[in-house]
């Protein structure tokens, strides 16, 4: 899930240092996704911020895969992280936390949910997809957190919320953790109906699942139309889009171009088709 076009006005949290945590249960949620949970080890130190809070994710590859980490990644930081060899270099991705506990029965928790393409029997999906599918209780990963991208202008209340399947686990930490006076509309498209997860949102903000069902079709489009099929409100919103990356920029440019301010929008490109 790389992201690009962020734009600047994210959250930055108190701290960003490395943290060492273990698996504790992995669970397969439905056909695209499964869920890890992560605690023990650093967790204490993890500050929950809600919303689409998110993380680097860093996998070992082998034993001694984590010991070399860099504290921060800065450019520096990322420069040392190259110097370890490619057999032993952890697998670096980003992703968001879909939830936090602070009372689990370990202690501390927090859930990180992983869209699935392919399978681990068949040999086709990704390092990250393939870890969460493999992984067992007391596996170490190191993550470093990067703060809340969700940031809307003070005294907004309408939000219209955006997302193919990589996307969802960040709106539902979004729903979870908006006021409970907000309104708007949130639009997840998913591949298909056993996607459909339990979120918790406030009750003026209308949820619709859209489910792309045609395996050949491109992941966004679906929820870009029915997004740009929207009636623009009457007042005043922000509008936060996440996903595969020609659907946040083809509906940002929707948006400001029914001037919609560039400042009451996040938009996201997690990944490429």
């Amino acid at each position: 899930m790389a992201r690009s076009n962020l734009h600047s006005n994210r959250i930055k949290p108190r701290t960003s240092e490395l943290l060492v945590l273990q698996v504790l249960r992995r669970e397969r949620l439905s056909p695209h996704f499964a869920r890890v949970t992560l605690g023990a080890g650093d967790v204490k130190r993890f500050v929950p911020m809600g919303y689409d809070q998110w993380f680097r994710l860093f996998l070992p590859v082998a034993a001694d895969s984590l010991a070399r980490l860099p504290d921060k990644l800065t450019t520096l930081g990322y420069a040392r992280l190259l110097t370890i060899s490619k057999t032993s270099r952890p697998v670096l991705r980003n992703y968001t936390v879909r939830a936090y506990r602070p009372d689990g029965p370990e202690g501390p928790e927090l859930d990180v949910d992983f869209v699935l393409h392919g399978s681990a029997a068949g040999g086709t999906p990704g390092p990250a997809a393939l870890w969460a599918e493999t992984c067992a209780p007391g596996d170490s990963v190191a993550l470093i957190d990067e703060g809340v991208g969700f940031n809307p202008p003070p005294g907004t209340r309408r939000v219209a919320l955006v997302a193919d399947e990589s996307g969802l686990p960040a709106m539902a930490g979004i729903l979870a953790s908006l006021p409970p006076d907000t309104v708007g509309h949130a639009l997840a498209e998913i591949p298909s109906p056993e996607d459909r997860q339990p979120l918790r949102a406030p009750d003026g903000v209308e949820v619709t699942w859209l489910v792309r069902d045609d395996h050949t079709a491109v992941p966004g489009a679906l929820a870009l139309a029915a997004a740009v099929a929207l009636p623009l409100p009457g007042e005043p919103f922000y509008g936060w889009v996440v996903g595969e990356s020609a659907l946040p920029t083809a509906l940002r440019r929707h948006w400001v171009r029914n001037g919609v301010p560039k400042e009451h929008i996040m938009f996201c490109g997690y990944w490429r088709h």
